[in-house]
């Protein structure tokens, strides 16, 4: 009866043992899997972080243009000014802006030159300038840009300290019962309305030269290149040499004629004085002579 006994427990024996090796095994293929879960986590993570710290540095805050005034200045040179003039007009229209000034004039060589003061928006600003300054040969070019962000927040605080205070003073003449007091009254509101009226026409100002750039255009027209033959001198220019040598030493003789007449008017003088005295010695000599 003993000897059945044995190869059961033996059976057992394996089952379980190989029980605990299946469930070894789970549990190592179970480990794998929360490992690599937690990887892509982690890589979600430095992902959601990359994307968030470069979406932070596209919506950060930059100057906007409507706080820098902008200015240009240009020298174009071309060769048909009238022309050119025209297609400055229209580019600055054509971006929403306008004509301020403009200026045109003739040199002594009838070259004509015309200076044009251009407003267009300021989103416009750097398109106008390039197809400007490709109307022609750039002689000169010059560019400016002023931040005046502190400037315009700075009127702006100023003119909504300035409105209650006006409406202030305009509550304290509703309440006021003497003749007085309001006289007083009205001279402190003319003066703080004056005040707003001031701050509200500079921050007009700042609105207007923020919102529109400037560029002052020169445009001159490509001079006439002379032909080799002409810069020699001709006849005319040889006579107009010889008269102004003529005159240049007439002058000079006339300085010279001035410089010396002091000293022949003496020398004359002495020469008549010392003539006088000779004569009268030979008057005198000769009746003694005589005797």
């Amino acid at each position: 009866m003993r000897r059945p006994v044995r190869p059961a427990l033996a059976g057992v024996l394996l089952a379980a043992a190989l029980v605990l090796t299946g469930c070894g095994a789970g549990g190592d293929g179970g480990a794998k899997p929360d490992s690599g879960s937690a990887a892509r986590e982690a890589a979600g993570a430095a992902g959601a972080e990359d994307s968030g710290g470069k979406g932070a540095a596209r919506t950060a805050p930059d100057l906007t243009a409507s706080d820098i005034i902008r200015t240009a200045s240009l020298t174009v040179q071309v060769k048909d000014v009238p022309k050119a003039l025209d297609a400055a007009r229209t580019t600055a229209e054509n971006a929403g802006g306008y004509v301020g000034a403009e200026t045109t004039s003739r040199d002594s060589a009838g070259h004509e030159h015309t200076r044009v003061v251009l407003r267009v928006p300021t989103e416009r600003y750097d398109e106008v300038l390039g197809d400007l300054q490709g109307a022609g040969k750039l002689l000169a070019r010059t560019a400016k840009a002023q931040d005046v962000t502190g400037q315009v927040v700075d009127v702006d605080s100023r003119i909504k300290s300035q409105r209650a205070s006006v409406a202030r003073v305009r509550e304290l003449m509703d309440r006021a019962d003497k003749i007085g007091d309001v006289v007083a009254l009205e001279g402190e509101l003319s003066s703080r309305e004056a005040d707003l009226e001031a701050l509200l026409a500079q921050q007009a100002s700042l609105k207007d030269r923020t919102s529109l750039a400037t560029i002052t255009l020169s445009l001159t027209q490509t001079p006439v290149h002379r032909a080799a033959e002409d810069d020699s001198p001709g006849f005319v220019d040889a006579l107009s040499g010889g008269w102004h040598v003529f005159v240049t030493m007439l002058r000079w003789i006339a300085l010279a004629l001035g410089a010396a007449l002091p000293f022949a008017a003496l020398a004359a003088l002495a020469a008549l004085l010392w003539w006088k005295v000779v004569r009268r010695r030979g008057t005198t000599a000769g009746p003694g002579s005589d005797t």
